[in-house]
């Protein structure tokens, strides 16, 4: 089996100059965990939900929120993404992202083509599916 046979695509990318505002917001409008993260059309980081939470504020929305809180917000995704992430092709077996996941610390792999150029992505959950619809 190829990573194109269970990855997710089309993705969802942020520019390096986006706020974590704009970060925030698509992830609580969506079931997504991981932004890519692309200048002129290249990958150049990755930043998960988590990666987002960590950076702003537990006070926004609450009573004990001040203007440093709200700052947070305006803080830019190029500022928290993990840079240089491990990408795969489209083509390569399934077999190497399994690899990939128990040799590393990370929880995707964005898949780009021949010119550095985001076109899937592969998370453990996409792992699961397809071995869960493989014994059905």
């Amino acid at each position: 089996m190829i990573i194109e046979d269970i990855m997710t695509k089309p993705v969802v990318t942020v520019g390096l100059d986006d706020s974590l505002s704009l970060a925030n917001e698509i992830f609580s409008q969506t079931q997504f965990h991981h932004l890519l993260v692309v200048e002129e059309q290249k990958l150049l980081g990755v930043v998960a939900d988590r990666d987002v939470l960590k950076a702003l504020s537990p006070n926004i929305g609450t009573a004990s929120e001040k203007m440093q809180d709200l700052a947070t917000l305006n803080k830019r995704v190029h500022q928290i993404m993990s840079r240089d992430p491990i990408c795969l092709k489209s083509t390569d077996r399934v077999k190497r992202v399994v690899e990939i996941f128990d040799e590393n610390r990370i929880s995707c792999i964005p898949i780009v083509n021949d010119n550095g150029t985001p076109v899937g992505i592969v998370t453990w959950r996409d792992i699961i599916k397809a071995i869960r619809s493989k014994y059905k």
